[in-house]
């Protein structure tokens, strides 16, 4: 016969001095009070306001290119253009005063005193002009590489170009013509979450917008070139391009900072609040669904 497996149970005890021992004819100690500490506790939790937690993003977690960065930058960049547009303005004013007074001037003497403003309001009207305008050209670069990088997101495949190509179509002269209106159609093409197999298709914001900033690069370039030209009447002619050339660059700022809100409003992510239902009042022309003559005995389905 085999002897009978033994059952053990194992018992867990605290080892002897683990706790102290307590004595059960002690009497109850009274009441004193809350508890109280020598030094502020440091548990706790943080000094913050509620919020959801999903609404708390680590460097790790945020994108480097949010729809909100785009945002903040589209309305910097827009205000700035909206700034280089008036002052574009401004400085197309200030020619025109100029080109007048050369017209008056065949009859007579100007004074002194209405030439140094007229030729004080040029140069302050250009200096302004020109820094402005490269204030807001970096900005809307700044916006453009963010936009693209946020759109390249939302549509789901890459832009065609990379930065380095884009920078340099827009400082090679004479590829500068053509490089920023694609560019333009691709990010609208990408933020309109358009496939990668169509072909983009420019709006006729984007064709008016290319159409002055290529009338802008030339009559520019024309300015530049017949500032070398030192007879009367080339000084004279000088004054209108100068004028053209103003004007242009205030209507390509004004049509730049437009196109930079239609982007930016095609990125951002639908409301469904302000999506419009519709109801369906009627159906005419459809044929007559077949009915079923026996139904199912547990009803309709």
């Amino acid at each position: 016969m085999h002897p009978q497996p033994m059952r053990v149970d194992w018992v867990a005890s605290p080892p002897p001095g683990a706790y102290p021992r307590r004595r059960f004819d002690a009497p109850p100690r009274p009441y004193a009070g809350p508890p109280s500490y020598p030094v502020p506790p440091r548990w706790g939790f943080p000094l913050l306001a509620w919020r959801w937690p999903t609404s708390v993003a680590t460097a790790d977690t945020r994108p480097a290119d949010s729809v909100e960065h785009v945002q903040r930058l589209a309305r910097t960049a827009s205000h700035a253009l909206g700034l280089t547009g008036l002052t574009a303005l401004w400085a197309a004013g200030s020619e025109v005063w100029r080109y007048v007074l050369l017209l008056l001037s065949r009859h007579g003497a100007l004074s002194a005193t209405t030439v140094g403003v007229s030729d004080a309001m040029v140069v302050s009207s250009s200096v302004v002009t020109s820094v402005a305008g490269v204030f807001a050209l970096l900005l809307t670069l700044l916006w453009l590489r963010r936009a693209r990088a946020a759109a390249a997101s939302a549509a789901g495949y890459a832009p065609s170009r990379s930065e380095g190509e884009v920078l340099l179509g827009l400082v090679i002269p004479g590829v500068n013509l053509f490089v920023p209106g694609s560019v333009a159609a691709e990010l609208e093409h990408a933020a309109l979450r358009e496939p990668a197999t169509t072909r983009p298709r420019p709006s006729r914001l984007i064709r008016w917008w290319w159409g002055l900033w290529v009338a802008a690069g030339l009559v520019f370039t024309a300015t530049v070139a017949w500032g070398f030209r030192d007879s009367v009447q080339a000084l004279a002619d000088g004054v209108l391009l100068h004028v053209a050339s103003d004007l242009l660059a205030a209507a390509v700022a004004i049509t730049t900072a437009v196109l930079v809100r239609r982007i930016t409003t095609l990125l951002l992510p639908v409301d469904a609040a302000a999506i419009r239902r519709m109801r369906v009042v009627g159906v005419k022309d459809a044929p007559v669904p077949d009915l079923r003559t026996v139904r199912s005995a547990g009803g309709v389905r």
